[in-house]
């Protein structure tokens, strides 16, 4: 019983911010670690940024450290990714998922750790 619904994406122009939120209904009584992958046309589904449910501890894939911002609220079940600095090799889909863990501090950087998924908002940069 856990769905993760994306938020927030749009058009935007290189150089812009954008911020994407991610609700999750999930078993509040599991810990689940979060992450936000991308997809372009064409191409893999690639890790962007993840956050251990204690929200201590966070990695960025080099190509959005920076640059991206990943946090969540515990409280309220969200997760947001603050973009800023938007380059064109930006646009995809971005989704958010969600991996059981076996502790707070624990997250993931790879597609196969995760079991849920949310549906993909769309962010486009224009140069």
């Amino acid at each position: 019983q856990v769905q993760l619904v994306e938020s927030g994406g749009g058009l935007v122009q290189t150089g812009d911010s954008l911020t994407l939120s991610c609700a999750a209904s999930i078993r509040t009584s599991r810990m689940y670690a979060m992450g936000w992958f991308r997809q372009a046309p064409g191409l893999e589904r690639e890790f962007v940024a993840t956050i251990s449910w204690s929200g201590r501890k966070t990695y960025y894939a080099d190509s959005v450290k920076g640059r991206f911002s990943i946090s969540r609220n515990s409280a309220k079940n969200t997760m947001s990714l603050q973009m800023n600095s938007l380059k064109p090799e930006d646009t995809a889909v971005y989704y958010c998922a969600g991996a059981r863990a076996s502790n707070s501090e624990e997250y993931y950087a790879t597609r196969d750790k995760y079991d849920y998924w949310g549906q993909g908002t769309q962010v486009t940069v224009s140069a």
